[in-house]
């Protein structure tokens, strides 16, 4: 088993996969490496503890650290109770559109928006594969309504500034016949978070830079040069 015990292991939903890998290629974090889960356990919330659990056993050993980038997912404390029997840490908050937009934020938003359906980046880039075709509707799209009936509007919340991917929830908010609205979030409090995983005293950066990672499709793929574990 190759040992990395300087380093630190991020185990991330995939649908946070292209964030976390551009994230630690922007900062330089190359004390950091990320192993993901599949994104569409985001639908079968019940998939993640276990998975989560085989994950970190077969790299307790090989990590000075592992760090969860989940939240609770709609696990009822189940995904706190596998942190806690790893002895890994995760980040705060129940899910990732709350941790996207800062905990905080979410919360006060929330109190005030029950009717709102969240998009991200990744979830409106992959839309159709994730939601729509996710949810059947691509078999009975006469259903949208009944799905999306008791929303109001749909907020994008922004990690990039991309006008490809705005125009793209404009048209989704329509598909849906909800408002719309944007927001610029950034990285929220993944990005802190992220940065406050300590980095070991015996570590070195790479005398090379991270080279720039290629688009990831909701999974994950390597970037060697970055010193990027990701499968």
């Amino acid at each position: 088993m190759t040992r990395t015990g300087d380093k630190t292991l991020i185990i991330a939903c995939g649908a946070l996969s292209h964030e976390v890998v551009e994230l630690i290629r922007i900062n330089r974090w190359n004390h950091l490496e990320l192993t993901c889960l599949p994104a569409y356990w985001h639908h079968q919330p019940q998939r993640i503890p276990a998975g989560l659990r085989r994950k970190i056993r077969e790299n307790r050993g090989r990590y000075r650290k592992i760090y969860v980038m989940y939240g609770d997912c709609g696990t009822a404390g189940a995904v706190d109770a596998v942190v806690r029997e790893g002895g890994a840490e995760r980040i705060q908050g129940p899910h990732c559109f709350s941790f996207l937009m800062g905990n905080e934020d979410f919360r006060t938003h929330t109190d005030n928006e029950i009717t709102t359906f969240y998009l991200t980046d990744f979830f409106c880039r992959y839309f159709d594969r994730f939601v729509w075709e996710a949810l059947g509707l691509d078999r009975r799209d006469d259903m949208a309504d009944f799905v999306f009936g008791n929303y109001r509007k749909v907020l994008y919340m922004a990690q990039t500034d991309s006008p490809e991917l705005r125009q793209k929830a404009r048209e989704i908010a329509g598909r849906l016949k909800l408002e719309y609205e944007y927001r610029f979030t950034g990285y929220g409090d993944m990005e802190s978070a992220m940065q406050r995983i300590p980095v070991a005293a015996s570590w070195r950066p790479p005398l090379f830079p991270p080279d720039r990672p290629g688009k990831l499709p909701g999974g994950c793929t390597a970037v060697p040069a970055a010193g990027l574990l990701v499968r």
